[in-house]
């Protein structure tokens, strides 16, 4: 079986497949502010897009989707607001999140690509 940081990092290859067959131009895998991170940001026509993914190889405690807590919502804010605030950005943004669920040890999966996951408070 695949290490935990193994299965992140194919997560985070297959989500990015999945948004270019959406349209999405990505800009950053792994963009990092300090102890922030974002897992990446993209381009959805004019809308400017931070994605969070979660992969997870069963579904025993919940989908991968249900751990984007408001904890890990909340990060990815702030980090989007340094983003913002470095790259003097002024257009729309949007959270998404992709969830890529694991079916077997062949690493087939299936992904769902959740638009406009949650907003900051």
């Amino acid at each position: 079986m695949a290490s935990a940081i193994e299965i992140g990092r194919n997560g985070e290859q297959a989500a990015v497949g999945l948004l270019k067959q959406h349209g999405y131009r990505i800009h950053f895998c792994n963009w990092r502010h300090k102890q922030l991170e974002v897992d990446i940001i993209a381009q959805d026509g004019p809308v400017l897009v931070f994605v969070e993914v979660k992969s997870r190889t069963g579904y025993a405690y919940g989908m991968p989707y249900e751990f984007v807590d408001a904890l890990k919502q909340a990060r990815l804010v702030r980090a989007a607001n340094h983003y913002i605030a470095l790259h003097h950005y002024g257009g729309e943004i949007r959270f998404d999140v992709v969830s890529i669920l694991y079916t077997d040890k062949q690493g087939n999966y299936q992904a769902r690509l959740i638009k406009d996951a949650f907003w900051p408070d």
